[in-house]
């Protein structure tokens, strides 16, 4: 155990609760994939580390921001696209298959989840592997649209850029002039990921599926989230409203530090690796 950045106390004291909680709803965050390679958002104060996202709004009303949004895509989308499960995916889908899971609910936008064997998941904020046309709702694979976006704007593929979270990357502005926009095929309209920007709203039917799992779980897990964002927060709330004990892994402080029944300050892979290692019941 000496060689993760966790102590026996902490696994113990977790795996007890887990325990002594057969049903769980798990909330994860950008934490959860960091170690797949992902970027996060915030330090360990809950302070962004890099400028604020696009806004929905600026992204439906600019097209100098549209252009910002896909130049920036196009050079971090395949870091995203090549990303594959670590040992926090594994061992939440193995907790899935034992039968411990009322819910995953992940805010990440990677699909990680998914691809490392977890069926019942509700990506509350969407897919960045799917794109949307705002005016027909026709869909589109990322990877398609990449190649699009590569073969409007051949010199940009030859540029260097730091990577940030969601496959965003570090871009100057001055190089969008001559950036080429793809639209859709079908109408014409405006493409988007299909992933809630800042300033968008969750749409409700995963609010309220959430919600009635909470109010069916035995205890909630909250894996590699601050909480910053109310989006993810609400459920917290939602939890301490009706009684139902909390527990988290994270680095750093969360927004719901003072509502938690047990705090892990730790990496989530190295956790549930210790965890899965322990080779405990409700482990593979």
């Amino acid at each position: 155990m000496s060689d993760y950045p966790c102590s026996e106390q902490d696994i113990h004291r977790l795996r007890r609760f887990i325990d002594e909680h057969p049903r769980l709803l798990v909330l994860t965050g950008a934490g959860c994939s960091t170690e797949s390679g992902i970027p996060d958002y915030r330090d360990a104060l809950g302070a962004w580390k890099r400028a604020l996202p696009v806004q929905y709004q600026d992204f439906m009303g600019s097209e100098q921001a549209r252009k910002r949004y896909w130049s920036r895509s196009m050079l971090g989308f395949p870091l995203m696209d090549a990303a594959r499960p670590n040992a926090a995916h594994r061992w939440l889908a193995s907790l899935e298959s034992a039968g411990r899971m009322e819910l995953l609910v992940t805010q990440n936008v990677d699909g990680l989840h998914q691809l490392a064997g977890s069926r019942q998941v509700v990506d509350l904020h969407g897919r960045i592997h799917q794109v949307l046309c705002m005016s027909c709702g026709m869909r589109l694979e990322r990877g398609l649209l990449q190649q699009r976006l590569e073969s409007l704007n051949p010199g940009l593929r030859q540029l260097r850029a730091a990577i940030g979270p969601d496959g965003d990357a570090d871009l100057d502005d001055m190089e969008l002039d001559g950036f080429r926009l793809p639209s859709c095929d079908v109408c014409g309209g405006t493409l988007k990921p299909d992933v809630v920007f800042f300033g968008e709203n969750v749409p409700r039917p995963r609010v309220d599926q959430t919600c009635a799992a909470i109010g069916r779980a035995d205890a909630m897990l909250v894996l590699g989230s601050s909480l910053k964002v109310y989006s993810g927060f609400r459920f917290c709330r939602e939890a301490a409203r009706l009684g139902v004990p909390m527990a988290a892994v994270n680095l750093g402080v969360t927004r719901a530090d003072q509502s938690l029944r047990l705090k892990v300050s730790a990496p989530c892979a190295a956790v549930c690796a210790a965890l899965a290692e322990s080779g405990h019941h409700w482990a593979a």
